[in-house]
């Protein structure tokens, strides 16, 4: 290649930009599993990462996609695990049902918590979320001790999340977290393995708030 030949992209306008790749990742994705109403969340996942093998990966609950709209619509808050989730997701469109975005693990109460109980600030502040956001959304693309403290608090009654997006990325309870949120009998999205993190997390929700925009 002639690295002096100057390259000129296909096209520079946002939009014309983003439809040409979520055509490029029809075409490469090929035959799926996913319904009509789940592979627009699964399209903006893989267009976060550029990874198919973790859009392939993704899993829904059956009714994961409607709940999260229905939370979207109702303005329920929405909690996310770290400050990259919370500065990712769009929030004029949360907003604009009433809702907003929250994210707990910085608060000054959850760090003296977590210091005094010798544990991470993640499972303080979902403890402390809880109590805050319930029926919201849930999401966690960072800490996979955050998501198995709220796997914990919802088997014993004491969470009612409207839905989870559980995609933590890491070596160390990431693909275990995961593994435990599928077997949950409630709203939830996420994936299989060790691959996640913010920014995917931040794709599902956007491509939520996008669909219960569009209901309108």
């Amino acid at each position: 290649m002639d690295f002096q030949t100057e390259f000129k992209p296909l096209t520079v306008q946002p939009q014309e930009i983003e439809g040409l790749s979520f055509q490029m990742i029809t075409d490469e994705l090929g035959e799926h599993d996913f319904t009509a109403e789940q592979y627009p969340v699964v399209q903006r996942i893989i267009h976060a990462s550029a990874d198919f093998e973790l859009g392939r990966s993704v899993v829904f609950h059956r009714d994961a996609v409607q709940a999260g709209i229905k939370a979207i619509r109702a303005g329920k808050k929405v909690v996310a695990d770290v400050q990259m989730v919370q500065v990712g997701i769009s929030k004029p469109r949360i907003e604009k049902f009433g809702g907003s975005v929250h994210v707990y693990i910085s608060d000054k109460d959850v760090m003296e918590e977590a210091k005094r109980l010798n544990t991470t600030r993640a499972i303080i502040s979902i403890r402390k979320a809880i109590k805050e956001a319930e029926g919201g959304i849930f999401a966690i693309g960072n800490a996979p001790t955050a998501l198995l403290e709220l796997i914990r608090l919802v088997k014993n009654g004491e969470a009612r999340p409207g839905l989870v997006i559980g995609m933590p990325v890491g070596f160390v309870s990431a693909a275990e977290s995961k593994e435990e949120l599928a077997k949950l009998d409630i709203p939830f999205i996420t994936n299989m393995g060790r691959k996640g993190g913010s920014p995917v997390t931040v794709a599902a929700l956007n491509a939520l708030s996008i669909m219960a925009e569009k209901q309108e």
